[in-house]
């Protein structure tokens, strides 16, 4: 690359615990001895973008894997400091704030003599992130951010609500370009006017997330008794076989949030209905299970259903599909992987009881009351009033149900104010 001759390339194809297959590629000139090392994704580009937040405590979590696609955004909010897209890089915390900080300190001795106020400004920077990487500015966070769904920040069993954080979230139009994900077809699709009907499953054109040919999405409208109209939506793609399902819910925006607490205490109980929609956190204690909100989308299954779908999706991130586990994990650290999911087998098998815990701040998740109408002993709902963070998440806060009209007047007014203003600061710098 540097000379111009021909080096070395290598490939390997390996599994990242807790993660998915990648490609790492080292790159060697023998003639100038340039080097690089890169990692690409070996799986299709995701349903949906993943946002990554991990709050940074110890030594010990300066040691988690981080892998960085080519689409990553990273951040160290409290350097104020967002690492736009490059290449894809496997590394830990240590070693992703280490070369920042190499990257920085180059040039540094020649910006003292030469630019003194950038040299003062990057070197208190710089300061600042040494004290990070000592650990003499705990705690931190990191947050790795992918519009394509391809990175990660490697969890740990034991870790408290709140320090490992996943977060999925539908991409826009403009992302959706950016990653070639757009229909290139040129051709206008028919639109169905024809409204949406419970007896009647719709299906509508769309384009497939992972090879981007045109599939069919489903959908059909149900009715859950004592709750509300929800949506159900299944796409299949019969050019690569891609399929998902996910569930809708619709209404207003409700005053109060809502926690539905179940005790599950034998197998009839696994087959409740449960509807865990895209704003639903669920925790049972007893099985040392909480996950955040946007965790597997919206879904309207059975309490085994949820139970299965968590069990299978998080153990073919860590296990393979012989059941081995990599090498790299420590032994206490795959004994208590083989734990958790052993209990989780035989909650879903109905030799344990355990409390399942809803948390959704729109009230649009539903338990199946086996009682109904009569309360449900083994079932407790709780009104409560959101957070100013569930609001500012939900974008709540920003909305303005009246006095639209004079919202816009007053923008207009502020854009005129502002031009007006930019112009007379242009005629005066002519003037001097």
């Amino acid at each position: 690359m540097n000379c111009h001759e021909q080096g070395n390339t290598r490939l390997l194809l390996t599994r990242i615990p807790f993660f998915r297959e990648v490609v790492l590629m080292s790159f060697e000139c023998p003639h100038c001895y340039f080097k690089n090392c890169e990692i690409q994704s070996a799986s299709e580009i995701q349903e949906r973008g993943c946002s990554y937040t991990l709050r940074v405590n110890s030594k010990e979590d300066m040691d988690r894997q981080v892998v960085k696609s080519e689409t990553c955004v990273t951040r160290f909010p409290e350097l104020d400091l967002e690492i736009p897209p490059q290449r894809g890089q496997l590394t830990t915390i240590e070693g992703l704030l280490t070369t920042v900080l190499e990257d920085l300190s180059a040039g540094q001795d020649q910006r003292k003599e030469q630019q003194p106020e950038a040299w003062a400004q990057i070197e208190e920077f710089l300061s600042k992130g040494r004290d990070m990487l000592e650990g003499r500015a705990f705690p931190f966070t990191l947050v790795v951010d992918d519009v394509a769904g391809n990175s990660w920040i490697e969890p740990r069993p034991g870790d408290p609500r709140g320090k490992w954080v996943r977060k999925d979230y539908e991409r826009t139009k403009e992302q959706n370009e950016h990653l070639g994900l757009t229909d290139t077809s040129g051709e206008a699709q028919p639109v169905d006017d024809d409204p949406i009907r419970p007896d009647e499953v719709h299906t509508f054109p769309a384009t497939c997330p992972s090879c981007v040919r045109p599939c069919n999405t489903h959908m059909k409208l149900v009715e859950i008794p004592h709750f509300k109209e929800v949506v159900i939506m299944s796409t299949v793609c019969d050019s690569c076989g891609y399929k998902s399902n996910e569930v809708k819910t619709g209404g207003a925006v409700p005053a109060k949030g809502r926690i539905i607490t179940l005790q599950v205490e034998d197998e009839e109980d696994l087959k409740r209905d449960i509807l865990k929609s895209e704003t639903c956190g669920l925790t049972c204690p007893e099985l040392n299970l909480d996950l955040t909100p946007g965790t597997l989308g919206g879904r309207f299954t059975t309490i085994e259903g949820l139970l299965a779908q968590v069990h299978d999706e998080l153990h073919q991130r860590i296990f393979s599909e012989k059941g081995e586990v990599s090498d790299s994990i420590e032994a206490a650290t795959r004994d208590r992987w083989e734990k958790f999911f052993q209990g989780l087998r035989d909650a879903k098998d109905g030799k344990m009881k355990f409390t399942c815990i809803l948390d959704d701040p729109l009230a649009a998740s539903y338990v199946q009351n086996l009682c109904a109408p009569d309360p449900d002993p083994q079932l407790t709902i709780e009104d409560v009033e959101r957070t100013k963070e569930q609001e500012e998440d939900l974008g709540i806060s920003d909305m303005v149900t009246e006095g639209y009209e004079g919202l816009e007047e007053e923008r207009v007014k502020t854009e005129k104010t502002e031009k007006a203003a930019m112009e007379a600061a242009a005629v005066a710098s002519e003037a001097r």
